[in-house]
């Protein structure tokens, strides 16, 4: 009955990653369109994370509301000599509530390691940056049965250096591999199986009590046609939307379809 109570008390997050696309003027336009259509509700979180250059454009459309605005990516250190990077810092001084960490494509095309993933989520709590961490795994890895190995590798590099306190200030995302971008998509049942193994790994290392607030979210091609059924399994908390979450309709429709509990 507690674990019940606790998991109707996780408000969901919708959170749109936006990748490379939408400009400081498309910004602008979506989020004034957005903030025309949204209200608030209890049951859900709205996330937008446009690229670096549109930050102070969705912070500046969106002020007033409580639609929070995170980055995409961030580097490993406060400051320094690292041309071409963006501090947790000057996120967080930028109007940044959130960051994304350890995004698949980060891992594939920048060559990410579990190692960096732990020290970048580990400077964004110390710094007050709310990281959203994902893990996932390949198709070939899921197909080989690996994917509770694979995605327990990336779980525990991400928070070696967290401690409880900093743990329950996380999001975790679960995006596997072969689902992002290509339309196909986990079965909510595949999805929450996953899902619930995070949430176990999450109290083997830091107890019950943070492992039943963690919020999980999917991000694997969720869309208005199918995020209803995602949504109402018990461990997906959620959602880290891609391609849906550039139209103003399917995004407030995938957090409309959250369930009522």
């Amino acid at each position: 009955m507690e674990d019940q109570r606790r998991m109707s008390a996780r408000r969901k997050i919708i959170a749109g990653n936006w990748k490379m696309f939408k400009d400081a003027r498309e910004t602008s336009i979506f989020c004034e369109s957005l903030r025309a259509v949204y209200k608030p509700d209890p049951r859900f979180e709205m996330v937008v994370c446009p690229p670096f250059t549109s930050i102070s454009a969705a912070v500046y459309a969106l002020a007033g509301t409580d639609i929070a605005v995170g980055g995409q990516n961030c580097g490993w250190e406060t400051e320094g000599a690292f041309t071409g990077e963006v501090s947790p810092r000057m996120l967080l001084t930028s109007g940044c509530k959130y960051v994304i960490l350890g995004h698949s494509e980060r891992r594939q095309y920048f060559s990410e390691s579990d190692q960096l993933i732990g020290k970048k989520v580990q400077l964004a709590l110390s710094l007050g940056l709310l990281p959203i961490v994902c893990l996932g795994e390949k198709i070939d890895e899921r197909e080989a049965g690996k994917t509770e190995e694979v995605v327990g590798r990336q779980f525990d590099g991400a928070f070696h250096s967290v401690d409880r306190t900093g743990f329950d200030k996380c999001v975790i995302a679960y995006e596997p591999v072969w689902a992002i971008g290509t339309g196909k998509t986990a079965t909510p049942e595949m999805a929450e199986e996953v899902h619930r193994f995070i949430r176990g790994r999450s109290a083997s290392r830091f107890g019950a009590e943070s492992a039943s607030e963690i919020r999980i979210l999917y991000g694997g091609s969720m869309k208005p046609t199918n995020s209803g059924e995602l949504l109402a399994e018990a461990d997906i908390d959620g959602g880290l939307i891609g391609g849906a979450s550039l139209d103003v309709g399917s995004f407030v429709e995938i957090a409309a379809s959250a369930p009522r509990r």
